[in-house]
């Protein structure tokens, strides 16, 4: 049987591994109870956070048990890694709403029911902590000079570093060792910017019950420009619909860039490699054909299979110039709204489109919105019953955000 981290490795997951023979060894002998954390520090998540759920799902498919593990001790304190500056302090009644939402999504791509998957939450045994105890008994492990070589600290130091958040590579390092003992969890899993926390809990574990622990970083989903892929324009990519419409989803990995696809199929698709890299290989426009079934196998997997057709059928409508409209992101309106005409920057507002009216007046003199077929020159354009066919009217910002009014 093919070892899953030959697999991991071979879709492009993996960028570390702390024992990688040491760990190919174990996951082939025996099932392997592994973690991955999640701060919990908004309401839904996001098209990154797939990376490590899909690693997680291939390890899950091969007899290997996940614990899903909720912040929400870490998430009190909040991860300094890759921040010019300290997270936003967030109501324990916040954190608590962000877990059940989460619990919801996790939900639908593992089964909590029967013990195959766990989730738990840190903060079961992270608030009630002693103090001095903790240090007395973790905190000792700990140095402060290596701690400061760390480039998630080493960056901070001239711009301001506080003790809470330097105290948090000591409560992700507590979890792995918590979750060591409660569960025999041997292996834990992060994005490439937890390298440093993943390298403590390993150390912890080691130093205090002198057993082994493995660790594991992932790719992170970036642009040319190197940022995290899943940020556009118009915000975060999110996988809750009503944070991110399936149209929007589906539309965002259609359109991007060509480096980027085979990576991309290789990580957010449980398709073959064979067909992958066969994807992946396609030249010039034929390179259309993988975006497409990129964006249709990722939005059937977080959406569904119904919600990513209608995707589908929408961007066909608006791109080739057949299927339907519907699953566009849509906004109905009065029809007497447009009886004696609406201005374009009041549109362009009450769509969202446009924050403001100044950002909608920018739009507009760059060229950038479009009224069906017409590209909007003048600010003073005013929006009337007859720019609308069979009570519709296209409206398109840029070259890729679509938005669909409706007058009733």
């Amino acid at each position: 049987m093919r070892n899953v981290l030959d697999v991991l490795e071979e879709r492009g997951f993996v960028e570390q591994i702390t024992h990688r023979e040491e760990l190919r060894e174990l996951l082939a002998k025996e099932s392997v109870t592994f973690y991955v954390g999640f701060d919990a520090t908004a309401p839904s998540l996001t098209l990154g956070h797939l990376i490590p759920v899909m690693s997680m799902l291939h390890l899950y498919r091969a007899g290997h048990r996940p614990i899903f593990v909720m912040g929400g001790g870490t998430t009190m304190i909040g991860d300094p890694s890759g921040k010019s500056e300290m997270r936003q302090m967030l109501a324990a009644e916040t954190i608590a709403q962000n877990i059940k939402c989460f619990h919801s999504q996790f939900s639908r791509f593992v089964n909590f029911e029967d013990g195959s998957a766990i989730m738990v939450n840190n903060a079961e045994w992270l608030l009630d902590l002693n103090f001095m105890e903790f240090m007395r008994e973790i905190g000792r492990h700990f140095s402060v000079n290596r701690m400061l070589s760390m480039e998630a600290y080493k960056s901070r130091l001239d711009t301001g570093l506080t003790f809470l958040e330097f105290s948090y590579l000591l409560t992700q390092s507590y979890d792995f060792l918590e979750l060591f003992r409660r569960y025999n969890c041997r292996l834990q899993i992060g994005g490439n910017d937890q390298w440093s926390n993943i390298i403590g809990g390993c150390e912890l574990v080691r130093k205090v019950e002198g057993a082994e622990a493995y660790g594991l970083t992932l790719k992170l989903l970036t642009t040319n420009a190197g940022t995290k892929m899943g940020k556009t324009e118009k915000g975060t990519v999110w996988l809750d619909a009503e944070r991110t419409s399936p149209y929007d989803f589906y539309q965002y990995l259609r359109n991007i860039d060509d480096a980027y696809v085979e990576s991309t199929l290789g990580l957010l698709t449980f398709l073959p490699m064979e067909e992958v890299r066969r994807l992946g290989s396609l030249q010039g426009s034929e390179i259309n054909q993988a975006k497409e079934v990129l964006a249709f196998e990722v939005t059937k997997f977080v959406h569904g299979e119904e919600e990513a057709v209608k995707a589908q059928e929408a961007a066909k409508a608006v791109f080739g110039g057949g299927g339907t409209h519907d699953s566009m992101p849509s906004t109905t309106l009065s029809q007497a709204l447009f009886q004696a005409g609406m201005d374009i920057l009041t549109l362009l507002t009450e769509l969202k489109l446009a924050s403001s009216r100044s950002e909608a007046r920018r739009l507009v003199t760059q060229g950038g919105i479009t009224l069906g077929e017409e590209r909007v020159e003048d600010i003073e354009r005013t929006v009337t019953l007859e720019d609308f066919t069979e009570n519709e009217l296209i409206v398109r910002k840029g070259k890729k955000v679509y938005h669909r009014v409706i007058i009733e």
